[in-house]
């Protein structure tokens, strides 16, 4: 059941299974072979992304419900398809009051038969932190009072937020009820929302108050929250799964080859799909890491096929020039380390008190013997979150795979200069315990090594992701989920080793270019791209740009991320004299800056929006983006001029995709050009009508590229989820902006080629393409012939043998 390729459709109110279903033809028609879903469970009410589970055991109402769903797959059965969905074991929604099984806890506290499904602290009440003010605050201005629905009293915070009481408490109420002393009586403490990161008891998904984390190594917990699952791919309703956030969980690798083994158990219809399911995961690898291939899977999400195709596009020489341009408009490091190690500090001191308290608690009575102070223990803690290499870990306590032993090394080299003196013992003794081979007793151990490795990888999420990559801004294309940053570019050498691992170890992995969590489209990042190759072209628009404006009320960082997005995001064929147009990308950049300046907690936040700052910085886009003014014109100019070269980018970012180890997955929309900025601007509706016209009219070169493709990839399956993976070395002058492979499975075989980095010769022009002269004496050799370069890319950056049949001339 390892697809051929996969379509992701974002499901919600708006977007349900019927209208999947109305898409069915057209999935069947471009080549996919899979639906993959967001999650389809029920989720709060109104959720536009489905990751808010209220209730994993019913499919979501607002999609359709379960008779919606079977009418889906009926559908997708009848045109050869399968379907793939989105699972999320780590968390459950809990805002809203909607999720059964979080107000049963909070009703009964540690007696519900619900309380082990949570990773709750009982030492202590459970704290909500939900009011706008201290608790006596709230009190005294009215803003908790007592509702009742039918014959059962609640709780009302602010008229909107009702909570359940306990229900020994129930007889005897009425609207004069003491409400403090009820609420003293409760297994739960309503707190200010300010105190989330320091008190709170329960593990939440890295800072959201609104999802709480689930306890899924817990077997009846596991089996609970997979019911469903299991019982619709008995049903062949479902071929496979994506793990959401597995790196949460307290024991990954446990939980897979769980899931790995139920799945498989399971007898299936006749006429359902044969074979394993298909597992992948959503795992940011960091540098150098690699999966576990003992987990039972068939790979990660895509994630890190997005990074290496992204940095291949980008050229090492523009690395420096770019870092330095960054530097001086910006004073902050050209470097990505600075950034990342005061983003990992800040985060663990803003937003993690409360869970680094946690840990700290836990290792203590485990180091006490050793002659280590619960302080000691807290800044060995906190010096390896600030350096810590990977998102986490895999040790039980009692024991750790091989692989952590280099990532265990490499955080010790990396904190040394932050240790205290005297104090390294405490960070061996930590790595001991990682390890598995530290003192103590073996529970005791094994919680401390949980709460560490599940408080690594928020820190590394929070830190890298959602702040350093908002406050760093050398080349925005280098930031977005699971990406590098520090690496500016990857050599055609280290991609070929990571196809060809891929290859060997998860053939069935998924190969992502976009998701519903990039922060720029896959055509953002390729036209982006361009700009390592003409670092002193940008630098001087630039300059013009800063002297047009002459606004020293906008941070001059936050003007030139501003500069990169416009550059990036400018929709295809937007005038400069389009005042609509312009209007409309201003609205959707603005919607980008306000999440951008937010995220990165320097001069606005989601806790203390800067209203005057984000005022002037929504001014200055609008006033860019005002037709009368010069910018526009002399953007969409640059835009123009560099065209070709991003054109060249997007196709051969959309042939690796489709051509090397691994299962390629279209995100909904993106088989047209993918100018898309952060959500929820990556989650606006996409205008499926224009793409149906293109199945059998005039297609853009993107999209016929990849309909070609998986035409090639449906009538010869086995060549692409079986076949190996030879790099093929081209000679001559230009020889290291060409990347080819073949792909082989006899009797079968493809040949693919592609031109890279070739910008200086083609922007503005009106080809993708150098001229011949251009390539020289470059050659390749095919078939054990030498063919010239400049016969290989003579119309198109793609080169393909033999050519699918329904291949065009770019």
């Amino acid at each position: 059941m390892i697809p051929r390729a996969t379509y992701r459709f974002q499901f919600h109110k708006d977007f349900t299974f019927a209208d999947a279903e109305a898409l069915v033809p057209y999935l069947a028609d471009l080549g996919v072979s899979h639906l993959y879903a967001s999650p389809i469970t029920t989720a709060r009410s109104g959720s536009t992304h489905g990751y808010d589970v209220v209730d994993p055991t019913r499919i979501n109402p607002e999609l359709g419900g379960e008779a919606a769903f079977r009418s889906l797959v009926a559908a997708l059965r009848a045109h050869g398809l399968g379907i793939i969905i989105d699972i999320v074991p780590n968390h459950m929604g809990v805002a809203g009051g909607g999720n059964g099984w979080w107000n049963d806890v909070l009703a009964r506290g540690p007696d519900s038969e619900h309380a082990g499904v949570f990773d709750i602290d009982w030492h202590q009440k459970l704290v909500l932190p939900i009011l706008g003010a201290p608790l006596p605050t709230a009190l005294a201005q009215g803003d908790i009072s007592l509702e009742r629905d039918g014959d059962q009293w609640f709780v009302s915070a602010y008229g909107e937020r009702r909570l359940p009481l306990r229900p020994e408490d129930q007889p005897g109420l009425n609207a004069s009820t003491d409400i403090a002393a009820l609420l003293d009586r409760q297994h739960y403490r309503l707190a200010s929302w300010r105190v989330a990161n320091d008190e709170l008891n329960w593990r939440r998904f890295f800072t959201i108050n609104d999802l709480a984390g689930v306890r899924i190594e817990d077997r009846r917990v596991f089996e609970a929250v997979h019911k469903l699952y299991f019982r619709l791919h008995a049903e062949g309703l479902i071929d496979g799964v994506r793990v959401d956030h597995v790196d949460g969980l307290t024991d990954p690798a446990r939980y897979c080859r769980q899931l790995r083994a139920r799945l498989d158990a399971i007898e299936r219809p006749a006429d359902a799909p044969a074979g394993p399911a298909y597992i992948v995961v959503e795992k940011i690898l960091g540098p150098g890491e690699p999966l576990a291939t003992d987990w039972g899977i068939d790979g990660t999400s895509g994630y890190d096929f997005m990074e290496e195709v992204a940095a291949l596009l980008h050229a090492p020489e523009g690395e420096d020039p770019l870092g330095t341009l960054w530097e001086t408009i910006s004073g902050r490091s050209a470097a990505f380390a600075p950034e990342e190690l005061q983003a990992r500090q800040d985060m663990l001191s803003w937003h993690f008190e409360g869970q680094l308290s946690g840990c700290v608690s836990a290792f203590a009575p485990l180091a006490e013997p050793l002659g280590f102070t619960s302080g000691m223990v807290r800044r060995a803690i906190e010096r390896l979150l600030w350096v810590f290499p990977v998102y986490r870990t895999y040790g039980t306590g009692s024991d750790a795979p091989v692989s952590d032993a280099a990532i265990r090394a490499e955080a010790r080299r990396r904190v040394a200069r932050f240790v205290p003196p005297g104090e390294a013992p405490v960070i061996d003794a930590l790595l001991g315990w990682l390890a598995g081979t530290g003192p103590g007793d073996a529970t005791q151990v094994a919680d401390a090594v949980r709460r560490f490795q599940q408080l690594s990888a928020p820190i590394a999420a929070k830190a890298v992701e959602d702040t350093a990559f908002y406050r760093y801004g050398r080349l925005l294309s280098r930031n977005d989920v699971g990406f590098d940053a520090a690496c500016f570019s990857m050599p055609i050498e280290a991609f070929h080793a990571a196809a060809a691992t891929r290859a060997r170890d998860f053939p069935g992995a998924m190969l992502a270019t976009a998701t519903h969590d990039h922060k720029r489209g896959e055509d953002v990042r390729a036209r982006l791209a361009v700009l390592s190759e003409i670092p002193d072209v940008w630098r001087d628009h630039v300059a013009a740009w800063e002297q047009m404006i002459a606004d020293d009320s906008i941070d001059s960082a936050d003007r030139y991320m501003l500069y990169q997005t416009l550059f990036g995001a400018w929709p295809d064929g937007l005038a400069a004299t389009d005042g609509t147009g312009l209007a409309t990308f201003a609205q959707r950049v603005k919607g980008w800056q306000e999440k951008a300046l937010r995220e990165a907690k320097l001069r606005s936040s989601w806790e203390a929006p800067d209203q005057d700052y984000e005022a002037r910085a929504r001014a200055l886009v609008d006033r860019l983006l005002d037709p009368h003014t010069g910018f526009p014109a002399a953007m969409a100019k640059l835009v123009a001029f560099t065209r070709p070269a991003a054109d060249a980018n997007t196709l051969v970012q959309t042939a690796l995709h489709f051509t090397v180890p691994g299962v390629p997955d279209i995100y909904q929309g993106a088989e047209w050009l993918d100018l898309s900025l952060v959500d929820p601007d990556n989650r606006r509706p996409v205008d499926y009508d224009r793409r149906r016209a293109m199945l059998n009219g005039d297609a853009t070169d993107k999209f016929a590229l990849i309909r070609n493709l998986l035409a090639m990839r449906r009538a010869d399956p086995a060549l692409f989820a079986e076949g190996g993976y030879t790099p093929i070395t081209a000679t001559g002058a230009r020889a290291r902006h060409i990347l080819a492979f073949e792909r082989h499975h006899r009797p079968s075989r493809l040949i693919c080629a592609v031109a890279l980095r070739c910008a200086a010769p083609v922007i503005g022009t009106a080809a993708p393409v150098p001229p011949p002269s251009w390539w020289g004496d470059t050659s390749l050799s095919v078939g054990g012939k030498m063919v010239p370069a400049a016969d290989l890319f003579a119309r198109s950056p793609v080169w393909l043998s033999p050519s699918p049949a329904r291949i065009r001339v770019f």
